[in-house]
């Protein structure tokens, strides 16, 4: 089946419950603040046995912290048939999707992912959150992991850990977006439907590269850096932060939010301070390097599942008139591609945890790609 042309979308007339804030500072609502909507989710930890790198590295164990919601549910031949794996975005966490906004759209009562017809996990991605990372020990000598590694270590957390062989839908945001077209690549029988949000199938250069590298080149050329054994956070740090902050929303938010100089350089202050205390110059370094190895391009063929994939036109990092994406979605059997218009509602590379905006098409994908 040849893929579908890339579709225009209306624009959302619909409140938001928050303001969407930064993938990268986590953001999450906490567990009481949502819990009359859905069940709490568990937490847990699966710990993979030598572990090994695509760089030849081993670690004698991995471990991948996640978050769940709901059960497994098995067929008659012992198949779990209702699992979904949601890959937060570069350093999120599995927790940066539990807030109002996300699971609130979706995780309750009726909503497309209601926990108690599916068990959706959500991991803390390897180099993330409280999964195993630079910080935990060994800096700049944990072994240098990318996307390819990152797939690999969701692969056995399902499998292994949690028992899962097949999953209804593999969905993710951002960098976890870039994970699901490898997904569909490398393990094409292994779920029903794919859903990408905020990514482009394609290698990580242009626009996108470029701040990655800035962030790269600030931490590793700062002196205080000391080659990943620093005694405190290097003043580069700040400056990955201030990045992230300006790659994350459209133009037209941060003049709302910064109308004067003034009152920018208070924004970008109070973004900084809330979140220095929360975040390591390696692991962030880790972060932004580990799309080194994300080259979807040459394998779009073999994705066989239904994929929608779900970008905005106020995306500052996957900017839609490079027409990369409505160019490679012809190539993907099944593919369909969606771009939400700018509006009010949109918050540029952040719309991808604004569920309310395409969460019309996650229900579509989900009818398209079978019962359950």
């Amino acid at each position: 089946m040849r893929g579908w042309r890339l579709a225009a979308v209306r624009s959302v007339a619909l409140a938001l419950a928050t303001q969407w804030v930064s993938q990268w500072a986590g953001g999450a609502a906490s567990q009481a603040t949502i819990a009359a909507d859905y069940p709490a989710s568990r937490e847990g930890d699966v710990v993979l046995r030598d572990f090994k790198f695509k760089t030849g590295e081993t670690l004698p164990e991995l471990r991948i912290h996640y978050h769940a919601f709901g059960q497994p549910k098995r067929d008659s031949h012992g198949v779990v048939r209702n699992a979904v794996l949601i890959v937060h975005g570069t350093g999120g966490s599995g927790s940066s999707l539990i807030r109002p906004e996300f699971a609130g759209e979706l995780f309750g009562p009726g909503q497309p992912l209601d926990v108690t017809r599916y068990f959706v996990v959500l991991p803390d991605a390897l180099g993330h959150g409280k999964s195993s990372k630079p910080s935990d020990g060994l800096h700049a000598r944990f072994p240098r992991y990318g996307y390819n590694d990152m797939v690999e270590s969701e692969y056995r957390l399902l499998t292994e850990g949690l028992g899962v062989k097949h999953a209804r839908l593999i969905m993710g945001t951002s960098m976890g977006c870039m994970h699901s077209w490898l997904w569909g690549e490398q393990h094409a029988d292994f779920m029903d439907a794919l859903m990408p949000l905020a990514c482009l199938p394609t290698q990580v250069s242009g626009r996108n590269r470029v701040w990655r590298r800035l962030i790269s080149d600030a931490i590793r050329n700062d002196p205080a850096w000391q080659g990943g054994e620093y005694a405190t956070q290097p003043p580069s740090l700040r400056t990955a932060l201030e990045m992230t902050w300006l790659a994350g929303s459209n133009p037209a938010l941060r003049q709302q939010e910064a109308p004067t100089r003034a009152q920018a350089d208070s924004v970008i202050d109070a973004y900084v301070s809330k979140n220095l205390p929360h975040d390591d110059a390696n692991d962030v370094l880790y972060q932004v390097e580990a799309s080194f190895d994300y080259d979807p391009g040459p394998g779009l063929e073999r994705i066989r599942a239904p994929l929608y994939a779900v970008n905005s036109a106020d995306d500052l990092i996957n900017p839609p008139e490079l027409g990369i994406l409505e160019r490679e979605i012809k190539r993907v059997p099944r593919g369909k591609a969606v771009v939400i218009p700018y509006s009010d509602q949109t918050r540029g590379h952040g719309s991808h945890t604004i569920a309310v905006l395409w969460k019309q098409y996650l229900e579509e994908l989900l009818r398209e790609s079978g019962p359950g």
